[in-house]
């Protein structure tokens, strides 16, 4: 079943309302997906600096001293922002490759949710209001996001089972529905190079589009594609550094609403997901339409 939000603002004033807005449509949509949620925050630039953000079942033992031991496995300065399960790593932008590589070796046991300039996936099992208040949320700020509420139909109920998923710089996925080729995909993905943590669809789904994205497509013309290969129902929104954007496959019996205003571009699975944000009632709201993307950029 699972619930989507997402939020694309065009008014930079609201900005620091971001996290706070998104927490609110998330935590209407849990009745949608009680066993896990995740949000993806794209804040602000700050010039060559990007961030891992990591996360660990025993986070008091691995992130001790990691920003000290990172820094001195990449030969640069490493900084830590500690939250709950998860940790921001912050260090020049060229090092982020080499810090993901170090932190197999140094961490084997956590987790990487997202590599960028400004990107920050918080994701763990439990309630949507749980998830969001462990992690302060509703206080953070940027200029887009999205989030997802889980129920699992297909895999088990994990931290890395839930979504976004992100698998290239600045990017992520969430995905309501069921890919029915994501088997024969994973395998033509890992020939072509990509990674994989898990065995979830969705994370295909990702992979697929960050493929597309590095072979020179653009977030369009790659969602564009994706309606030709892959198979099942699906509903995705994704993430990139600069924008937003939405598709539903050709039959569409995954529920989507959708509103724009001048001050932003909202998704959610339903209407009531969006109903406390500013200037609904005035909003041009519309189900976005079968095998048609939609995107939005900064």
């Amino acid at each position: 079943m699972c619930g989507i939000v997402g939020l694309f603002l065009k008014d930079r004033s609201l900005e620091p309302k971001l996290g706070a807005m998104l927490t609110d449509m998330l935590i209407t949509m849990t009745d949608r997906g009680p066993d896990s949620a995740g949000i993806a925050i794209f804040g602000s630039d700050a010039d060559s600096v990007g961030k891992l953000t990591v996360q660990s079942a025993n986070a008091s033992e691995d992130f001790k001293n990691l920003d000290k031991e990172l820094g001195k496995a990449v030969g640069a300065k490493v900084s830590i922002r500690l939250k709950d399960t998860h940790a921001v790593l912050t260090m020049p932008n060229e090092k982020l490759d080499a810090a993901r590589a170090a932190m197999a070796e140094l961490r084997p046991n956590a987790k990487v949710m997202s590599a960028g300039d400004i990107i920050e996936i918080y994701k763990e099992v439990g309630l949507p209001k749980d998830v969001a208040n462990r992690f302060g949320v509703s206080k953070m700020s940027g200029r887009h996001g999205i989030g997802h509420t889980r129920m699992a139909t297909e895999s088990a109920v994990t931290t890395m089972g839930a979504h976004p998923f992100s698998t290239g710089p600045d990017q992520c996925l969430v995905h309501n529905g069921s890919l029915s080729n994501h088997n024969s995909l994973r395998r033509m993905l890992k020939r072509e190079g990509m990674a994989f943590e898990t065995e979830n669809d969705t994370e295909v789904g990702a992979a697929y589009l960050t493929y597309k994205m590095k072979n020179g497509s653009d977030l369009g013309q790659a969602m564009e594609a994706s309606l030709e290969d892959l198979d099942g129902f699906f509903t995705f929104v994704v993430g990139t550094k600069d924008g937003f954007g939405v598709v539903r496959d050709p039959i569409a019996c995954k529920p989507a609403v959708m509103a724009e205003t001048d001050q932003y571009v909202a998704f959610g699975s339903e209407y009531r997901a969006l109903v406390n944000l500013p200037g609904i009632e005035t909003a041009r709201v519309w189900e976005p339409e079968p095998a048609t993307v939609y995107f939005w950029n900064h």
